[in-house]
């Protein structure tokens, strides 16, 4: 998945709780979103006015969350563990890690691979 695709798909997903994410799809995103915030705060700067990286904020909230939930998903998470980010110092270290896994293998309680489906491996002869 490419950076379009990732951005795209999270925005027409930004209200979808179930399913999973890919890795490539959660990092682009975050790229995306990343530079959505800088480009808002330089105008916001040129402007004199805070208004404009508040609104980008807040029209990123939902798609931001709903793709770190699908992400934990993918790793065969549940969706609650988002709340470990709440602990100091290492909540957001573990949170950090979770989304550096790779991809649970084959489907999940969650939903299909994201990567499409793992064939078995072959066996040895």
């Amino acid at each position: 998945m490419g950076f379009g695709e990732a951005v795209s798909t999270c925005f027409k997903k930004s209200v979808v709780w179930e399913g999973r994410a890919s890795r490539p799809e959660f990092w682009w995103f975050h790229l995306g979103a990343w530079i959505i915030m800088v480009i808002a705060a330089i105008i916001s700067g040129i402007v004199g006015t805070w208004i404009i990286y508040a609104l980008a904020a807040i029209v990123l909230i939902l798609p931001s969350l709903a793709v770190l939930i699908r992400r934990l998903h993918d790793t065969d998470r549940s969706g609650w563990w988002y709340w470990i980010s709440l602990l100091p110092l290492v909540g957001g270290i573990v949170l950090f890690v979770f989304m550096l896994l790779a991809s649970d293998e084959g489907d999940n309680k969650y939903g299909p691979n994201p990567h499409g489906s793992v064939a078995p491996p072959a066996p040895a002869a």
